[in-house]
């Protein structure tokens, strides 16, 4: 059987094929009875538009490209809902790519997406070199997103305020009691700015001398070992603040290896407010930075930038708080 075409769709409608065209794009030319005689019909008679056609027509392919940085962050999970929910409300689809495995064979990380023509970019994460996104952006609208490297020219930044979210856990951790508190920290633009914020909160506090920071890895692995040799010490610390939830279980884990309890014996602080944060048996204190919100935000620069606004990137950042779940308590 051939497959039924926009003809057929037009005749069974009772309508032209300009208008069947129109319909189907969400044209608001369109009365709303003609619209509904088009989509009954359409579904009746199991037509699907023929995308390449109309890319081919339009000139446009109605995809966005999404890098991301780490396919295995679960905290990319609560962005990409924010950013696939306004992408899809305005006609467009999400084609994924990591980058570290582009990175593993020799790509250019964003090769494989503008191969495929698409419309715009969003870059999800810390990439080791954003500047080199510098001529993808003369080409298609870019948007880093949950980054805070410095963006080439005609990029939007979309964030969470890394800032004000470590300023926020510190202070929790401090209005508990602790004094001696370690941070588990991480790289990029985001670590350094979460790090320097931890450290300021605790000089303002008088505290300076009596706070640790120890580089980790940013995975569960790294903050495991990183938190064994912190609870080594004769002064061990009685919270740590991970740099992210990853990190954070992996603190988990080393407690509860070496007879701690958590909260009694040790508070662990997280950040990013992932699903596993949220797990009963984690149930872990960490800040919330806003994700579904940064993948929304980081929509809307995309579509303004499709509707031909142009001019310098723009910086956005969306406002963390702070969930207070149960691996914080009062010091020991």
């Amino acid at each position: 059987m051939r497959a039924p075409t926009i003809r057929d769709v037009a005749e069974r409608a009772g309508v032209s094929k300009s208008l069947v065209s129109l319909a189907l794009r969400g044209s608001d030319q369109v009365r709303p009875e003609k619209r509904d005689a088009v989509l009954r019909a359409a579904r009746e008679l199991g037509y699907r538009p023929n995308t390449a056609a109309r890319s081919l027509s339009e000139q446009r392919t109605r995809t966005v490209g999404v890098l991301l940085n780490d396919l295995r962050n679960p905290w990319f999970v609560d962005l990409l809902e924010g950013l696939n929910s306004l992408l899809h409300a305005n006609g467009l689809h999400m084609l994924l790519a990591d980058a570290r495995l582009n990175r593993r064979t020799g790509q250019d990380p964003a090769d494989p997406l503008l191969d495929l023509r698409v419309d715009g970019l969003v870059v999800v994460g810390t990439l080791p070199d954003p500047a080199a996104l510098g001529g993808v952006a003369e080409r298609i609208p870019v948007v880093l997103a949950g980054s805070r490297e410095p963006a080439p020219p005609g990029v939007d930044v979309v964030a969470g305020d890394d800032e004000r979210g470590a300023r926020l856990v510190a202070e929790h951790l401090i209005g508990l009691g602790h004094r001696r508190i370690a941070h588990i920290a991480g790289y990029g633009a985001v670590g350094e700015l979460r790090r320097r914020s931890f450290e300021a909160t605790m000089r303002r506090h008088g505290l300076a001398e009596q706070a640790v920071v120890e580089p980790s890895d940013m995975t569960e692995e790294g903050g495991y070992r990183t938190t064994v040799r912190l609870l080594s010490r004769p002064d061990r610390p009685t919270a740590v603040f991970a740099v992210n939830d990853i990190a954070a279980i992996g603190v988990l884990s080393a407690a509860e290896e070496l007879g701690l309890r958590v909260p009694r014996d040790l508070s662990v602080v997280g950040y990013d407010n992932t699903s596993i944060a949220r797990l009963r048996h984690v149930w872990l204190t960490t800040a919330d930075n806003s994700s579904h919100e940064v993948g929304r935000r980081a929509a809307r620069c995309l579509l303004e930038r499709f509707e031909g606004a142009g001019g310098a990137g723009r910086v956005q950042l969306a406002t963390p708080t702070l969930e207070i779940r149960g691996s914080t308590a009062p010091a020991p």
